[in-house]
């Protein structure tokens, strides 16, 4: 990914995974306003009052934000960050931190030259997917708290919190429960994953052997924003599917969230919130993959050879 040549042995992975857990959680806190405006976006349906048509409450990403500000407080909009650093910390860590080692397994040992891009892609699926099979609870959990907009008075929200939500779910649905939406969520994951990651690899690589680029700060953030771009037109209609089921319960299989919003919503439902998507995973891109490369950086520096 952003190792080039041998630098995948000059950081442990322990310091790998600490510098991968650092960046996205740092991008999580910089662009999490973004994700709740995305996740509005997608889990509101077309509103329907007899049979007219009534205005969406939400209409785009600067008037999602806007409304959330207004009606909910500005601190509404970073709902879920908790369960969003947990989520970092076990999902970045791990899909990031693996995905050098992984992607060597693939190739094998005695490789040489470029890595193949369809080893990077089969590298990002399957770190992906490890990934989220382990943080898919802190997932479910920052979906539901921002899900949750403004209720009427007397009426109490569900979960005070992150961990009052942990074990609420527990006690009322049970532990499998915090790994609903699994499948979906895998799929989500792999895909976004491997296009990030794959194309972050690559788009670096083919930069990197254009006269008079380097490895500094604008090529990282040119490789960033063509991963993001890369996932969101990849991976937003599983994305939708994701956040619908595990924000409304009512779902009985990825397949059903998927007919219902094909029948109730049309094709375009899939791709709602695309432009806060993009402009959340875009700049999540940029800040993570910046974060990150100045991070292992500085943990060479803290160990040279």
């Amino acid at each position: 990914m952003v190792n080039q040549g041998n630098a995948a042995s000059d950081i442990s992975f322990a310091g790998t995974f600490a510098c991968s857990a650092f960046a996205a959680c740092f991008a999580e806190v910089c662009t999490i306003p973004l994700d709740t405006a995305k996740v509005r976006l997608q889990l509101q349906k077309t509103p329907v009052a007899g049979d007219v048509l009534t205005v969406p409450k939400y209409k785009g990403l600067l008037g999602t934000v806007g409304t959330v500000a207004r009606e909910e407080g500005l601190s509404a909009l970073w709902k879920g960050i908790v369960p969003g650093l947990h989520r970092q910390c076990l999902f970045g860590g791990l899909r990031i931190g693996l995905y050098d080692p992984v992607k060597n397994f693939y190739v094998g040992k005695d490789h040489v030259g470029d890595v193949p891009l369809s080893k990077k892609i089969l590298a990002g699926l399957t770190t992906g997917a490890l990934a989220i099979s382990v943080a898919n609870p802190t997932d479910l959990v920052k979906v539901r708290l921002q899900a949750e907009g403004k209720l009427p008075p007397g009426v109490p929200r569900r979960y005070s919190g992150a961990l009052n939500a942990y074990s609420t779910i527990v006690k009322q649905e049970g532990i499998t429960a915090l790994w609903t939406g699994i499948g979906p969520n895998i799929g989500r994951n792999a895909i976004i994953n491997a296009a990030e990651l794959a194309s972050y690899d690559q788009v670096k690589q083919t930069i990197l052997k254009i006269p008079g680029f380097s490895d500094n700060v604008f090529t990282h953030v040119l490789a960033g924003l063509g991963a993001g771009f890369f996932a969101v037109c990849i991976g937003s209609p599983v994305d939708v599917v994701k956040s619908r089921m595990m924000g409304d319960s009512s779902y009985k299989s990825t397949l059903d969230c998927f007919v219902k919003t094909l029948k109730n919503d049309g094709v375009t439902a899939f791709y709602k919130g695309f432009v806060p998507n993009f402009g959340r995973l875009g700049s999540w891109n940029v800040i993570m993959f910046l974060t990150l490369e100045q991070a292992k950086m500085f943990a060479k520096s803290l160990n040279p050879s």
